[in-house]
C-alpha cells in the first residue's frame, strides 16, 4: 500500500483516523501499531513476521542494557550484529554470492530474497535506539506496545525521515492534539500529495520515454539527467512532506528531510539540505564515531570515505550505488581541503558546479550497471557518437516543457513563499487543497502503479 493509492486515502486512512480519534488516549499507541503491521503486511504479509522479530529483539536487548549495565557492551553488539545481520541476509546476500562468483570463479546459486520493504530505514531506527539505550542517552521503553508502534508507525515507515526514539521519547508518551497542528498536517500531506502525483510521476514519464527510445541525442540524455534528478528530489521529498504531515495529524513532530538542496553552493551544503535525518544518522552513529574531524587530516579523509561508501551501500546492493557514494565523498573530500574558499568567490559559478555534480550523480545512481551510467554521462558531453538533437527529443521537450518548469520553480522557495500566501486566507486555501486533492484522485483513478523510488531501498 501506497500513499498515493485510492486504497489508503478513501479506505485505509479514513478508518484508521476514526479509530485513532474515537480510542482513548491509553489505546492510540495499540491503534498505531496495529494498523502501521496492516499497512505494511498488505503487499507482503510473511515480511511483517521479520519485523515484529527484530522489534522483539530490540525491546529485550534494550531492557537487558538497562538492567544489567555491566553487560551493556555485550547487549550492544548483539543488537547490531542482528539487525545488520538481517538487513545483510535481505539486502545484500545476492550482492556478496555474485561478486565472490566474479572473483572466484565459482557458480554458488544466488538465493532471490524477496527484501522487505523499508527494511532500510527501520533498522537504522533499531538500531539508533539500541545505541541510545546504551550510551544512556534514552531510558529503555518499557511498553512493547509504544516501541513497535514508535518502529512501525505507517506514516515514516516505508521510506523515512528516519525518527530517532529520542526525538519522539515523549510524545508517545504524551502528546497534544490541536485543530491548528491538524490543518497544519492534512496540508502538508495535500501537497506532498501533489508533488508526488502532479510532478514526481509525470518527470517519471520522461525518463521511461528516454529508456524506451528508438533514437537517442544529446539533447535527450541531458532530458533524461535533469528529469530524474528532478524526480527523485520530488518524489523522495514528497514522500517525507506526507510523513510529516501525517505524523502532525496523529500528534507527532517527525524532523525535516529536505531545506531546498537544488538552491546551494557547494556539495557539503547540498548534503546538508538533502536526506537529512540520513546525513544526520551517519554522523552521529558512524562518522563522529570513527574519530570525525577531530584526527589527523589522512584519517579523517578516512572516515568521510567509510561513511560514503556505507551511505552508498545503503541505497542499494549493486556497485553503481558505491561508486555513487564514493563519488560525494572525493567532491567532500576536495571542498574540505581548498574548494570551499574558491566557491565563495562566485555564487553563480557555485550553484552550476552543484547542479552539475548533482545531475552526473544520479545518473550513476538510477543505472542499472556502471557501464550503462559511463554511456549516458559520455553521450551527455557528446562523446557517444550520437547527435546533438533528435526529433523525439524535440517532442518530449514541448510536450513536457511545463512540467518542468514547475519543477525548476518547486526546487526553490518561491513555492513555500507561494503557499504562505494561501495560507493567509482560509476560504483561499481550502479551495487550492480541495481542488489539488480532485485533480490527484483524478490521476490516480486514470493512472497506474506509482510507487515512491525510495521503496526499492
Amino acid at each position: 500500500m501506497i500513499f498515493s493509492s485510492i486504497t489508503f486515502l478513501y479506505y485505509f486512512l479514513p478508518w484508521v483516523l476514526l479509530i485513532y480519534f474515537a480510542v482513548p488516549k491509553k489505546f492510540k499507541n495499540l491503534v498505531i501499531l496495529l494498523s502501521s503491521l496492516l499497512f505494511y503486511a498488505w503487499g507482503e504479509p510473511k515480511i511483517v513476521f521479520v519485523m515484529i522479530a527484530t522489534i522483539s529483539v530490540s525491546y529485550i536487548l534494550g531492557r537487558l542494557t538497562e538492567k544489567y549495565p555491566q553487560n551493556k557492551k555485550l547487549f550492544l553488539w548483539i543488537a547490531v550484529a542482528l539487525s545488520l545481520g538481517s538487513l545483510g541476509y535481505f539486502k545484500y546476500a545476492d550482492f556478496f554470492i555474485e561478486n565472490i562468483n566474479v572473483v572466484t570463479g565459482l557458480s554458488m546459486p544466488v538465493l532471490k530474497i524477496a527484501l522487505p520493504v523499508g527494511i532500510s530505514f527501520y533498522t537504522f531506527q533499531v538500531l539508533s535506539y539500541n545505541i541510545d539505550v546504551y550510551r544512556g542517552t534514552v531510558k529503555a521503553q518499557k511498553s512493547f506496545v509504544n516501541l513497535a508502534a514508535y518502529i512501525t508507525m505507517f506514516p515514516q515507515l516505508i521510506a523515512g525521515p528516519i525518527v530517532r526514539y529520542q526525538d519522539v521519547e515523549a510524545q508517545l508518551a504524551d502528546r497534544t492534539f490541536t485543530s491548528e497542528k491538524m490543518l497544519c498536517g492534512i496540508r502538508r500531506f495535500v501537497y506532498g500529495l501533489a508533488k508526488k502525483v502532479l510532478i514526481a510521476n509525470i518527470l517519471g514519464e520522461v525518463c521511461s520515454a528516454y529508456g524506451a527510445a528508438t533514437e537517442t541525442s544529446v539533447l535527450f540524455v541531458w532530458m533524461y539527467a535533469v528529469a530524474f534528478a528532478l524526480q527523485i528530489y520530488f518524489d523522495f521529498s514528497a514522500y517525507s512532506d506526507m510523513a510529516i504531515g501525517l505524523g502532525k495529524v496523529l500528534g507527532f513532530d517527525f524532523m525535516e528531510n529536505f531545506n531546498y538542496p537544488y538552491i546551494s553552493k557547494s556539495i557539503t551544503e547540498f548534503w546538508r539540505r538533502w536526506h537529512i535525518s540520513l546525513g544526520s544518522w551517519f554522523r552521529d552513529y558512524v562518522y563522529i564515531p570513527l574519530g570525525g574531524s577531530r584526527v589527523a587530516t589522512g584519517r579523517m579523509y578516512f572516515n568521510i570515505l567509510m561513511v560514503w561508501m556505507l551511505t552508498g551501500l545503503w541505497h542499494g546492493a549493486a556497485w553503481n550505488f558505491v561508486i555513487w557514494g564514493l563519488y560525494f565523498a572525493v567532491f567532500l573530500v576536495v571542498e574540505k581541503t581548498f574548494l570551499l574558499k574558491k566557491l565563495e568567490k562566485s555564487a553563480v559559478l557555485s550553484h552550476i558546479y552543484v547542479l552539475l555534480a548533482a545531475i552526473i550523480s544520479f545518473v550513476i545512481f538510477n543505472a542499472p550497471s556502471m557501464s550503462s551510467a559511463l554511456g549516458d554521462i559520455k553521450a551527455m558531453f557528446g562523446m557517444g557518437g550520437i547527435p546533438l538533437v533528435s526529433a523525439e527529443a524535440i517532442y518530449y521537450l514541448k510536450s513536457y516543457a511545463l512540467v518542468f518548469v514547475l519543477a525548476f520553480i518547486g526546487t526553490t522557495p518561491i513555492m513555500k513563499n507561494v503557499c504562505s500566501r494561501i495560507k493567509a486566507s482560509e476560504v483561499v486555501e481550502t479551495v487550492v487543497l480541495i481542488v489539488l486533492l480532485v485533480v490527484v484522485t483524478a490521476y490516480l483513478i486514470d493512472g497506474s502503479f506509482n510507487p515512491f523510488l525510495y521503496f526499492r531501498f
